[in-house]
């Protein structure tokens, strides 16, 4: 059977560059994607809970990443008329299915954190080959 550019792109090929699952991947492969949805695993939190619970990430960055993530119906931003307002984040549906996934990524990095540092020092201090002219 033969599949046309359009039917190939609907039913999802990462592969290729007009394919919508890259922008997809290009959220969830996110690190700061990663540590959010970790922190939500629980439930709503509010933005300055987030910046706390994810050390390193500015302002800047959790908010257009929470912007993306609502865009892109993972999670679920609510705001209380309160005084002072209370915005609260929290995953979807969609945003609940990633935490399986994600945790394993997470796992996986924790468990194998030792021979990926020790393989990043002995590339680091050896000696490097010039780039590869076909590389470019």
């Amino acid at each position: 059977m033969v599949t046309t550019q359009a039917e190939s792109v609907l039913r999802g090929s990462p592969y290729r560059a007009d394919c919508p699952t890259r922008r997809i991947l290009d959220r969830i492969g996110d690190r700061w994607t990663v540590l959010i949805v970790g922190a939500l695993w629980d439930g709503s939190v509010r933005f300055s809970e987030l910046r706390r619970r994810i050390e390193g990430i500015s302002q800047k960055m959790l908010t257009q990443t929470l912007r993306g993530l609502e865009r892109d119906g993972l999670v679920r931003r609510t705001v209380y008329p309160e005084v002072p307002v209370r915005v609260e984040y929290a995953l979807t549906e969609a945003g609940r299915t990633l935490r399986e996934p994600l945790r394993a990524l997470e796992e996986w990095a924790i468990a194998h954190l030792g021979e990926v540092s020790a393989s990043q020092e002995a590339y680091d201090h050896a000696d490097q080959p010039p780039p590869d002219s076909t590389d470019r």
